[in-house]
């Protein structure tokens, strides 16, 4: 059985230290719950840092001691490197760039070094304990570079990784210097997951516009490895909240809470103090509610929890202020001396305070400006579990927004919007209200905590098997070997290579990727020797192919298989056309003109667009809004259409790679057979080759290929064992 390796910022259990002794306490939240609720049957070690700096050797190592009995290992930092890598990096130039705050984003290379540092003293840590087989799962936006360097000591590991708060867009996300490092550090994952299909739309986007990695449907190919990146909402303990244990009624605290809304309206507001909560937006909606509705004035409280945060953060001292301020103002101006509006706690709660104050308040007011998601909202939901009596009003930038659709949404930046949804919320009919709980308390139920971390690693597990089968097709060294011991003892060869993506990488100017002095000399050595029959058979026109290697003594199948050289003289395959594509040229030029920095390519039997040099997105938009003209006219002019790597090709029907191929493999009984390319073309040419040829794909897409090579230089590389 796979163990699965837990790496976090936090361990689940927290350690002080009072008068000299050391004090452990599980640490507060849903990862820890969701984690700990997985099935017994899988054996778990977590990674993180315990929450206090530990300097002395022998406290350490009780410390070690200590936790290893419950799976669990430390890893310690010092007050600069929590300084700087937590409170620094971490805290001052991720969360607020993530959250879109970028004017509290701090650029401070100091920052940056410890952030690399610790990242790499967890990869130490981890490094210490993975075996063959472990499923290792990384969290959120402390440990972005990690995945990466785990993959460096262990290429073989399955390396999940998941961003517990927003992805932003690529227009934010460019502006981090680190920005390369850090989407190289989570790419050496095999899975990531965020909570919204928007957060991993950013992410894709930012991928391929940084690092140039495209995608498709979601999976990446990172350097011939499949990346999978994937949506997995996070939930909460439903049970927890829902059936909360007994409070003690003689509790003064919780007497309160019960009697806040004996003759009122309760408004719930919870939050952490931090400036992406929207705490003073909220506070300045509220005051517009009592001005728009006067005759709630005395009716309606807002009950606002603010969690102490960062206190001794510049822009978290000034926001407590601002809040201090707004609710004071608030309270002067409509309260009375048996009525107050905003009724403030600048403190934690315990989870009896907390559960009886969601069963008492009749809205909650959750309107953060950024969230990954935010569980104060389902936890309100879960707590309503047998009243039904509530209404949530949700933040639209709150990742639970897109889940909770039975929530009344709002911009919390519009003040009439946050107005408009109160007064709903007060106005709305019991059964309305109990309508729109229980289909939210139904979908919360069924996707919890636990279903979200089965989730993850279920598809994490299933990613790996299908990895290893894509690994049963790798060209290792033994198969090389082997390869390279079957083309020695051949009598007659046929080696057929593909031009782009094979033997030379794509460039956005399909004519800049002109053969250099090596693959010139490879190609030429190879086919000087008797024993071999060298084809190119690529999609490039005769006339740049033949101007670029037609020196060399080798046949070529150009245009996919149009044009034929066979013993240095060409030949057009038969009953091919041109006169379509004056027709078609038209279309593609008014595409070149909507669409600046596209080309076409004139062919002599085929067009094709090209789009590399353009936002891959709008070179697909635009392939859409044709594809069904080129459909109809295709089909009435026996042409097919052909997509390739950021460009579409129209062509002749009826002729490929493949049946090229019938040129050669008629003609002479070869006892070797080799065949090397790198897209869906070539996948006509692997089926035309014998079945005991060596039918290599370049990439880890889906092929008919017997074996599959991570890239061209892997390629040049086997061609150079060959001619050793």
């Amino acid at each position: 059985m796979s163990r699965l390796i837990i790496i976090s910022n936090r361990l689940p259990v927290t350690i002080d230290k009072s008068e000299g002794e050391l004090h452990y306490h599980p640490s507060a939240g849903g990862l820890a719950t969701g984690l700990n609720s997985l099935d017994d049957s899988t054996d778990r070690l977590w990674i993180g840092w315990p929450g206090q700096a530990i300097n002395e050797p022998f406290e350490r190592e009780a410390i070690r001691e200590e936790l290893q009995k419950d799976g669990l290992i430390p890893v310690f930092l010092s007050n600069t490197q929590i300084e700087l890598y937590y409170e620094g990096f971490s805290n001052k130039v991720i969360w607020p760039h993530f959250h879109y705050f970028t004017q509290y984003t701090t650029y401070d290379t100091e920052y940056w070094d410890a952030y690399a540092q610790v990242n790499r003293q967890f990869a130490e840590a981890a490094a210490a304990v993975i075996e063959p087989g472990d499923i290792v799962w990384v969290h959120d936006y402390q440990l972005m570079l990690l995945p990466a360097m785990i993959r460096e000591r262990f290429p073989e590991v399955s390396i999940g990784f998941f961003l517990h708060i927003p992805f932003p867009s690529y227009e934010i996300f460019r502006m981090l210097p680190w920005r390369k490092e850090i989407l190289h550090g989570v790419l050496g994952s095999d899975q990531i997951g965020f909570h919204t299909f928007g957060y991993m739309r950013h992410f894709l986007s930012a991928a391929y516009r940084i690092n140039g990695y495209e995608h498709s449907f979601g999976r990446l190919n990172v350097d011939g490895r499949l990346v999978d990146v994937d949506v997995f909402p996070m939930g909460i303990d439903y049970e927890k909240y829902a059936h909360p244990p007994a409070v003690d009624l003689t509790d003064e605290r919780i007497q309160a809470i019960k009697h806040l809304g004996d003759d009122k309206k309760i408004v719930v507001s919870i939050d952490r103090l931090d400036y992406t909560k929207g705490i003073p937006q909220r506070l300045k909606s509220f005051r517009c509610f009592l001005e728009t509705y006067p005759e709630y004035t005395g009716k309606v409280t807002l009950v606002m929890i603010v969690v102490p945060s960062r206190a001794n953060v510049d822009q978290y001292q000034d926001l407590h202020q601002e809040v201090n301020t707004l609710t004071g103002e608030i309270n002067s101006e409509y309260g009375d001396f048996d009525w107050v509006p905003i009724r403030y706690f600048y403190r934690s709660l315990n989870f009896s305070e907390l559960t009886t104050l969601y069963k008492e308040a009749d809205i909650a007011l959750i309107t953060p400006l950024r969230d990954g998601m935010n569980l104060v909202a389902k936890e309100y939901i879960a707590a309503k579990e047998d009243s039904k009596d509530g209404v949530l009003i949700l933040s639209e930038m709150a990742g639970a927004s897109n889940e909770l659709n039975d929530a009344l949404i709002v911009n919390p930046q519009d003040q009439n919007d946050v107005v408009r949804a109160l007064h709903e919320a007060l106005t709305m009919s019991e059964a309305h209200k109990r309508h729109r709980m229980t289909k939210m308390q139904r979908q919360l139920k069924e996707h919890n905590v636990r279903k979200w971390a089965e989730t993850f690693v279920k598809q994490q597990k299933n990613l790996m098997t299908e990895q290893q089968q894509s690994h049963a097709k790798r060209l290792n060294n033994s198969r090389v070997d082997t390869l390279v011991a079957d083309y020695r003892a051949a009598a007659r060869r046929l080696l057929v290579l593909d031009y782009d993506g094979t033997l030379m990488d794509f460039h956005k100017d399909p004519q800049a990727v002109i053969p250099d002095e090596e693959l010139v000399s490879l190609i030429e050595t190879l086919a000087a020797d008797p024993k071999n029959q060298v084809l190119l058979n690529s999609g490039r026109d005769r006339e740049t192919l033949g101007r670029w290697l037609g020196h060399l003594d080798v046949d070529m199948a150009t245009e996919h298989g149009v044009w034929i050289r066979k013993d240095g003289e060409w030949g057009v395959a038969p009953g091919l056309a041109d006169a379509w594509k004056p027709k078609v040229r038209e279309l593609l030029d008014n595409l070149v003109e909507r669409t600046p920095g596209s080309f076409v390519e004139e062919k002599d039997y085929s067009l094709a667009w090209h789009y590399r040099s353009i936002d891959r997105e709008l070179g697909e938009k635009r392939v859409r809004e044709f594809r069904d003209v080129l459909r109809y006219l295709t089909g009435s002019l026996d042409l097919q259409v052909l997509e390739g790597n950021k460009v579409v090709e129209i062509k002749n029907a009826g002729v490929n790679k493949g049946k090229a191929m019938a040129y050669w493999l008629t003609e002479h009984a070869y006892d070797f057979g080799l065949a090397i390319g790198d897209d869906h073309t070539d996948e006509d040419t692997f089926e035309a080759m014998p079945e005991n040829a060596y039918t290599i794909k370049v990439g880890s897409d889906n092929t008919r290929a017997r074996f599959q090579i991570k890239g061209v230089k892997e390629v040049r590389k086997l061609l150079k064992r060959l001619v050793e």
